[in-house]
């Protein structure tokens, strides 16, 4: 039974510093990604990139909550990527502190779920390539990588994975 539950941004104070701790529990990530500087995570920097995101047609930022009504966890999905017109997992990033419990399994069996619901075929998601443990954990979720050799935003190297929903 899940004990998580999604809801939508809705950009209140409590939910952005819940995100910036978010961030900050998560340093290789933010060093991966070169997005923040995981020692000083700027609240206002958060929030400008979120509602840049929730502003592009077909992009819906969720958070995770536990129990206790604790955010553990930030997903951005993309219902069909402007360059390949496939469905994408633009970010799925569990709270430092509450990792390896297998959250970020049941998170990602309810975004697949969701889309196989919504009658799409595939999805896909990237990792960064100086982040092995993400791609072992997603190629454990069965996800297939299928292109090397591309950046994120911020020129980091990733790998684009893909998993058939069947």
């Amino acid at each position: 039974m899940s004990t998580l539950s999604l809801s939508p941004l809705r950009f209140s104070a409590q939910e952005i510093t819940a995100v910036v701790e978010l961030y900050a529990s998560n340093p290789e990530y933010c060093r991966a990604a070169g997005e923040y500087d995981p020692e000083d995570v700027r609240p206002d920097q958060v929030e400008s990139d979120l509602r840049d995101e929730v502003g592009i047609d077909g992009c819906e930022v969720l958070l995770a909550w536990d129990e206790q009504n604790t955010v553990i966890g930030l997903i951005s999905l993309l219902d069909q990527h402007p360059k390949d017109g496939h469905p994408w997992i633009g970010m799925l990033i569990v709270h430092g502190a509450v990792q390896r419990r297998g959250l970020g399994r049941e998170l990602a069996t309810a975004i697949e779920d969701r889309f196989r619901a919504a009658g799409q075929e595939d999805l896909r998601l990237c990792v960064f390539e100086s982040m092995p443990s993400s791609l072992a954990f997603w190629t454990a979720l069965g996800w297939q990588e299928i292109r090397r050799g591309a950046t994120n935003e911020h020129g980091k190297p990733v790998i684009v994975l893909q998993k058939t929903l069947p």
